[in-house]
């Protein structure tokens, strides 16, 4: 028990460190489920990448990180509607032209300032130790916001998930749920980067409910169980960090892959189980 405990116990960092993540986890667990459900992975991971301009303009001009991420989320939203419709592409080739050009802007942004690599670094990887007083205010906004908005739009977020030609007859407004969950994505996004990099939060958001998806059936369960995933991928990764003085983040994001892994070798024993028995597996 030492071993799990001590970490926390002795070291302040840690315990920030420990907060910042389950926070992220909270955030990263709810929103990725609709991620996952409504298939936009990919739309997902470029906004995860696309605030990477936003960051390195802030630092370097020397305004909030976190608002200059939300600008440039913004600016890549915008930037997909605008070249699916006047270019004649689908969404996937809109998102991965500005996925690239925002990454490789971001990088070009960053290459200017005189600490290039350690800047970098922080953006891509993130840097949960060294977290602030701030950054746990934010991630206590942006957790306690997505719980209140995916208790009261569930509703919504679920049809459009499996039915979208039934939104608009239940008297639902798709394009508005839209909208509030891209801004969800983007708000989560914005509030992780810190604890696990622009990179890295990807891993967290989708690998958690992915994994749930395997397991579970009920939509509130999967939102349970990728919540509880990710709270595990965070504390799993900690720990290993602090033991082998590795990459927070990267160890975090590992733990929610092999989460999944567990999940889809799980899935797959149900299965076999469930056709040579005879029987339906559990939900």
């Amino acid at each position: 028990m030492q071993w799990l405990l001590d970490p926390f116990l002795d070291s302040v960092t840690m315990q920030r460190a420990l907060g910042a993540g389950t926070l992220a986890a909270i955030a990263c667990g709810l929103v990725g489920t609709w991620v996952v459900l409504r298939g936009m992975t990919f739309i997902g991971d470029a906004l995860a990448h696309g605030v990477l301009p936003g960051l390195a303009i802030a630092t370097i001009v020397g305004f909030s990180p976190t608002i200059g991420a939300f600008l440039s989320a913004g600016v890549m939203v915008g930037g997909i509607s605008l070249v699916g419709r006047r270019a004649r592409l689908n969404e996937d080739a809109a998102i991965g032209l500005l996925f690239v050009g925002m990454l490789a802007l971001g990088v070009l942004i960053v290459s200017r300032s005189r600490s290039f690599a350690g800047d970098l670094t922080g953006f891509l990887f993130g840097g949960i130790t060294s977290v602030t007083r701030g950054d746990l205010v934010l991630g206590t906004v942006v957790a306690a916001a997505t719980v209140v908005v995916v208790a009261v739009g569930y509703r919504a977020f679920l049809v459009l998930s499996f039915n979208k030609d039934a939104v608009e007859l239940m008297g639902l407004r798709p394009k508005l749920a839209h909208v509030v969950l891209m801004v969800l994505i983007t708000a989560t996004v914005v509030a992780s980067f810190k604890t696990v990099g622009t990179l890295l939060v990807f891993a967290l958001i989708t690998a958690p409910a992915a994994a749930a998806v395997q397991v579970v059936r009920r939509v509130p369960w999967v939102l349970v169980t990728s919540v509880l995933l990710a709270e595990l991928s965070v504390v799993s990764g900690l720990l290993i960090s602090w033991h082998f003085r590795l990459a927070a983040g990267a160890a975090m994001a590992v733990c929610a892959v092999g989460c999944f892994v567990v999940a889809l070798v799980v899935s797959e024993l149900q299965q076999l189980w469930a056709r040579r028995s005879g029987v339906r597996p559990a939900a």
